[in-house]
């Protein structure tokens, strides 16, 4: 279906960069060893754009998102069976992304001891874990993604500076709002990885923490719903 591809390349590419910069600040032995949140929120956000910019090449809208795309259902924007072929798409690209994450940091898997460094690579895990807070936090997050992110794609046009935009968006919510929970705000990009943690073959990991599972995927749908009815509500009384 029209579309499908680009959201699986974008979101590989998205999971691919994105997840590989928490690699490489966090795995033994790389030269971004200890680079920090900002070289991660930084990292992340480029992933962002150019995880678009491949997905819009071949034909997608760019969510790369199933909280984005879910928010597109709850206004009507787009045709359910279609979204769900690209949600679909959107958790098979973050899948394969992880898998070239692993292997290309190959040799630095055996390198680090810490077994939650080597979840945190591949999904998120909560600096305090109280999961209703945690998933208050995610839902903040994305509703923050999604109804900033509608403004901006109303303002500027879209496959211009709006993929620009929507990057720098994300790195302003992994510094402002992130510390929190890692702020997944993407269910694809948080379950498609951790699926991939629990598969591979990955040297002293522990287990894939299946219990806060629910947090990073029901707090971005949710989240990104009401951003989108939020925000054509409001629009509709400013009009």
């Amino acid at each position: 279906m029209t579309g499908a591809l680009g959201e699986f390349l974008g979101t590989m590419i998205l999971i691919l960069l994105g997840d590989g910069v928490v690699a490489g600040v966090l795995l033994k032995r790389s030269k971004g060893e200890n680079a920090g949140w900002l070289a991660i929120t930084a990292g992340w956000a480029f992933a962002v754009v150019f995880g678009v910019f491949t997905a819009m090449a071949f034909g997608a809208p760019g969510h790369l998102n199933p909280a984005v795309t879910a928010g597109a259902i709850a206004i009507g924007a787009v045709r359910v069976n279609e979204a769900m072929v690209h949600i679909g798409a959107q958790f098979a690209g973050a899948f394969a992304g992880a898998i070239l994450v692993w292997l290309h940091y190959l040799p630095h898997w055996a390198e680090t001891a810490e077994p939650d460094f080597k979840l945190g690579i591949f999904c998120t895990i909560p600096a305090i874990r109280r999961p209703l807070a945690n998933f208050v936090c995610e839902v903040i997050g994305t509703f923050v993604l999604v109804f900033v992110g509608s403004a901006l794609v109303r303002v500027v046009p879209t496959g211009g500076l709006a993929p620009y935009l929507v990057g720098i968006l994300v790195w302003s919510i992994g510094l402002s709002l992130g510390g929190t929970t890692g702020y997944a705000i993407n269910p694809a990009r948080d379950l498609g990885p951790r699926i991939a943690h629990f598969l591979l073959p990955i040297p002293g990991k522990r287990d894939s923490d299946w219990g806060y599972s629910w947090v990073p995927v029901l707090g971005p749908l949710v989240g990104g719903m009401i951003a989108a009815r939020a925000f054509v509500l409001l629009s509709d009384l400013t009009h």
